[in-house]
């Protein structure tokens, strides 16, 4: 009985042996231990670099510059907001109260390009009724007196060789004066104010739709030239106006500079206005109103590593950071302090070393791998 029991279990054994020995592809039972990692692909390391073999590299379009310490301007960074340039773009506004009728072109759109002393609208003039029948007899009353001041004047003309001339000459004034008073209020009855384009550009406001009742001084369109606008910057500090050497702002990628007309008089919201002027194709983007940061350059410097804004991240710490190439597939991140310069680029003060090589295209996308 033992014996039997013996050579059970070893044939038992040997079964889950075969078993095991012969499982199939994807048919594993777990007893086969962790899968083995990886190593060919990004991937994080534990220390937080991360390795990125080189065909990832060309993939993501990786680019890194050289690390270069150099004397750059120390520079504030400004609440700002786009306005229009007072020499390059005008307000069209109703003389008078009436109704919009469209010009000769239809009534322009927001966006569309008009120049200067095209007709945008007619306003036709609201008159009261008793005053426009008052203007209509009266005109009836001129046509009839011009009417027997023409008859009159046919009469003399005929008996001229009786007549002075003077009654002749006083019947031409009198008859004149009685066709220029009729046309007069001949004109004020049907006439329309135009609404005129005062400069050449773009339309960048549009108040107008026909048929609408509009108010004197009412503004109906606004006009502005896409490529000369005004950066209106507020400065908490007033001794700054003396020590400004430039300023820029960033429009996407590109720096767009500005020139420094002045600053205000006056304080607004216990801030100094500061202007400038800005002109270039990258002003296109921009619209009236828009806010946007504006930096200013003073004449002092500090010393700092000028690196692209896009190298600038943060970590999960949300520390500011700067991922910097160690070896050929190694990127290790560098807690950094940074400066601002021109909203395209910044001034790395502290955490980076002359002739370290700075991740720039793809760094946002090295910031991601896990």
């Amino acid at each position: 009985m033992k014996s039997k029991i013996l050579m059970l279990t070893l044939f038992l054994a040997a079964t889950s042996a075969s078993w095991t020995t012969f499982a199939g592809e994807g048919h594993s039972h777990g007893d086969e231990g962790p899968a083995a990692a990886n190593t060919n692909g990004p991937a994080r390391q534990p220390d937080g670099s991360v390795f990125l073999p080189k065909p990832a590299q060309r993939q993501i379009a990786v680019r890194t510059i050289v690390a270069e310490t150099g004397e750059l301007p120390r520079t504030l960074a400004l609440a700002g907001r786009v306005v229009m340039d007072p020499n390059s773009g005008g307000k069209v506004q109703a003389l008078v109260a009436g109704r919009l009728e469209a010009g000769p072109g239809g009534l322009p759109a927001s966006g569309q390009t008009v120049e200067k002393g095209t007709v945008l609208a007619y306003v036709v003039p609201s008159v009261d009724p008793i005053e426009r029948s008052n203007q209509v007899a009266q005109l009836a009353e001129l046509k009839a007196t011009r009417s027997l001041a023409e008859k009159r004047l046919a009469r003399l003309r005929d008996l001229a060789d009786t007549v002075p001339r003077k009654e002749i000459e006083a019947a031409e004034s009198e008859l004149a004066s009685l066709t220029a008073r009729a046309k007069a209020v001949s004109g004020g009855l049907g006439n329309r104010d135009a609404l005129v384009a005062p400069v050449s550009g773009a339309i960048a406001s549009s108040n107008a739709v026909a048929g609408q009742v509009v108010d004197a001084r009412e503004l109906i369109f606004e006009i502005v030239d896409p490529r000369r606008m005004r950066v209106e910057a507020l400065a908490y500090d007033t001794d700054m106006t003396s020590d400004i050497a430039g300023a820029s702002i960033a429009v996407g990628e590109s720096r767009v500079p500005l020139e420094f007309i002045g600053a205000a008089r006056r304080l607004r919201e216990q801030a100094l206005p500061l202007s400038f002027a800005a002109t270039g194709e990258a002003l296109e983007r921009l619209a009236v109103g828009q806010p946007l940061e504006v930096y200013v350059q003073t004449r002092s410097t500090i010393a700092g590593i000028r690196v692209p804004a896009a190298s600038v991240l943060k970590n999960p710490a949300n520390q500011t950071i700067v991922w910097v190439k160690t070896a050929a597939e190694r990127f290790e991140p560098r807690t950094v302090t940074v400066a601002p310069l021109d909203g395209v680029t910044v001034a790395v003060t502290s955490g980076l070393a002359t002739g370290e090589r700075v991740a720039t295209g793809a760094a946002t996308l090295i910031n991601q791998i896990r």
